[in-house]
């Protein structure tokens, strides 16, 4: 029995209370004084975004400027709804990774708590994202809330869909109190963890359609925002969530203490580190002296580097030394005061203008995909213009390390890792590396065939060279079990995912195949396409969905790791031959139309030396011939398997009749002599 469960135990027996009871009193101080502090903030944060604005700009430019009541109204349900999301994600996180659950796979009294207290956070947040939506529409479009509320209460949403902040917020919402509803009927752990996790990413939705992720560079400081809003949000609502399970006797110690040290380092780096570059593109060759923008920036620098250590501090004593110099009880208000000060900070200066805005001049690439273009692609392009992409080749970087790690930490062990693996594996994370961030990468959001070749890159080569690595066998090799009555662990983790009845359905053969093909024709076919190609953030997702649905469809048919459904041999070349021809047929149809494909982009983005039709013709016959390629090679993969298993087969069966003198043999003969006699 771990020791959080001890101590309900005792106290609900009525027994003394165990020595940490007097801690956690005062922590239970702390978290109300803590409570109150926040929310003297939020209405003081109201005055604070009246006070700071940046009018004169907006009115210069025609932009219409709300009343003062309605932006103190505006930043307020912004700041509950990131405060409330923080603490939400927070506490499930807690409640699925840092409470021990019970055998039955169900959530401790801790975890109970954990889930009823997210519940009620991701409701406030939920509501309070959608209000913010909608103050948004007021605030951007000059229409008073009564207006809005005139049409209707879904009314707004129709302004909110021309308006991408508006629609951000209440998709958001929508998010939040979907976790809401999952977390109010689940008690498992798991569905803990899955909650915790999309809460923190709900807050990614608003920060990739920031106002300032536009023009020059705004590939990076979209990422960049999506990155800070996503792990901050974590970061600060583990610290909060690890409060309240200290206040009600929670303890974390042994392996599960250095966890959570490695979670909240990340979040932090993390969060830092989006902040950093976010805040270079938007005051790059900006004017900085005078600038409200600035001044905000500057304030908000200047709390981060207090509240930093604080928090790290604050966690030390959560996980570590609950009764050392400095308790918990007396760093939380003031961790809170400094959290509440910079959200706050954060969320009123989304209407203040970065100095770049202010003399930036930008073309119309530049507007549009964030760099100029100055010539033909070609070969030599491809290795020389690159463009760093921030989420895609930092993270197969990361994943390459990771898995250099874990070969390295095998090898100290004894254990040989197969070579093989290892370089397919690699190639898998430069494949990624060179169609995000090389020339591929840099010509691909103006360009529809060297768009089709970084596509079928990422939907075919990388996921076939990834599958060959064996990515969960390592990770499940090297991973320790956590032990019987502690915190799940990152070996648990990968368990719970792998055999989730989310990805029994998703690798199943027959729907891996029809979204692996029917992807193709539902994005490219529909109008789908042409609103996906004006947006960073749209062709972030489509880079992701071409990886994750190509690594869907292989991993069951060549992965090494065990899947949820495996076919015979037989049954993986028929899925196989089954998928071709619609590789072909799409390759034909884009080259047969006579209709541009996304043609209002690509007419905007107006490179002199393409001609549309002629490109997408190209970019059609790419799609038909490495579409065959990489499935040829699969194919090949496959008969190597399948005659490498044969021979595994044969000298299984030739030991066992070694063993037992071929009795399956003479079982079988006689069987046949005995069928003689009796006719």
């Amino acid at each position: 029995m771990s020791a959080s469960t001890e101590q309900a135990t005792t106290d609900a027996a009525g027994g003394a209370p165990p020595a940490p009871a007097v801690p956690a009193r005062r922590d239970r101080r702390g978290l109300l004084t803590a409570l109150t502090v926040a929310l003297v903030l939020l209405c003081a944060g109201a005055a604070v975004a009246v006070s700071i604005g940046d009018d004169g700009f907006w009115r210069q430019s025609g932009l219409p400027v709300p009343e003062p009541g309605l932006k103190a109204a505006t930043v307020v349900a912004k700041v509950l709804a990131v405060a409330a999301t923080a603490l939400a994600a927070g506490s499930l996180l807690v409640g699925g990774l840092v409470a021990a659950p019970q055998t039955s796979g169900t959530v401790d009294v801790h975890g109970y708590r954990a889930l009823r207290r997210g519940t009620l956070a991701s409701t406030v947040a939920g509501v309070s994202a959608i209000a913010a939506g909608w103050l948004s529409v007021a605030d951007m479009t000059g229409n008073s809330p009564g207006v809005l509320a005139s049409v209707g209460p879904f009314g707004w949403l129709g302004d909110a869909a021309t308006i991408e902040e508006p629609l951000g917020w209440a998709l958001a919402g929508a998010l939040l109190l979907l976790v809401a509803l999952g977390s109010a009927f689940s008690l498992s752990w798991k569905a803990a963890a899955a909650l915790g996790l999309l809460a923190a990413c709900a807050m990614a939705v608003p920060a990739a359609v920031h106002p300032a992720a536009t023009g020059a560079g705004h590939d990076w400081s979209g990422d960049a925002n999506v990155l800070r809003a996503a792990a901050g949000t974590a970061w600060l609502g583990l610290v909060a969530g690890l409060v309240a399970f200290r206040a009600h006797g929670g303890v974390v110690e042994g392996r599960a203490a250095g966890r959570v040290r490695g979670l909240l380092a990340v979040g932090g780096v993390v969060y830092l580190l989006g902040e950093v570059v976010f805040q270079l593109v938007v005051t790059d060759a900006g004017p900085l002296g005078g600038s409200p923008y600035v001044r905000v920036a500057v304030v908000v620098a200047v709390l981060l580097a207090a509240l930093v250590p604080l928090t790290a501090l604050l966690a030390r004593g959560l996980v570590a030394d609950p009764a050392g110099p400095v308790p918990p009880g007396r760093l939380l208000p003031v961790v809170a005061v400094l959290g509440a000060t910079v959200a706050t900070l954060g969320v009123a200066s989304i209407r203040l203008v970065p100095p770049r805005f202010v003399v930036a001049d930008d073309s119309a690439l530049q507007t549009l995909i964030g760099w100029d273009i100055t010539r033909p692609f070609s070969a030599l392009a491809v290795l020389v213009d690159w463009r760093w992409n921030l989420l895609f080749g930092t993270g197969a970087l990361v994943l390459a390390g990771l898995y250099l790690a874990a070969v390295r930490r095998l090898a100290a062990r004894g254990v040989t890792w197969p070579v093989g693996r290892t370089v397919a594996w690699l190639l898998g994370c430069a494949t990624l590396l060179l169609a995000t961030s090389s020339g591929l990468g840099f010509y691909s959001p103006s360009m529809f065939s060297v768009h089709m070749i970084s596509h079928m890159t990422l939907n075919m080569l990388a996921p076939i060279l990834l599958s060959l690595g064996g990515a969960v066998t390592l990770a499940l090799r090297v991973l320790r079990p956590a032990g019987r009555g502690n915190p799940p662990g990152p070996r648990e983790w990968l368990l719970a995912a792998v055999h989730s009845r989310v990805a029994k359905v998703v690798t199943h053969p027959a729907f891996a195949a029809v979204l692996f093909v029917g992807s193709f024709y539902v994005l490219y076919f529909t109008p789908l396409f042409d609103g996906a190609l004006r947006f960073h953030w749209t062709h972030q997702l489509m880079n992701l969905h071409f990886v994750l649905v190509g690594y869907l469809f292989f991993w069951p048919l060549i992965g090494v790791d065990a899947a949820p459904h495996r076919l015979p041999h037989l049954g993986r070349l028929a899925v196989m031959l089954a998928t071709m021809p619609f590789h072909a047929f799409f390759g034909v149809a884009v080259m047969s139309s006579s209709t541009v494909l996304g043609e209002n982009f690509y007419r905007q983005v107006g490179l002199p030396w393409v001609d549309l039709l002629d490109d997408q013709r190209t970019g059609g016959g790419i799609a038909w011939a490495t579409g065959e390629i990489p499935m040829l090679l699969v194919m090949v993969t496959l008969v190597v398997q399948w005659s490498r298993d044969d021979s595994r087969e044969a000298a299984r069966k030739d030991r066992q009749a070694e063993r037992d003198d071929d009795a399956e043999l003479k079982a079988y003969n006689a069987m046949l002599e005995q069928m003689r006699r009796g006719g």
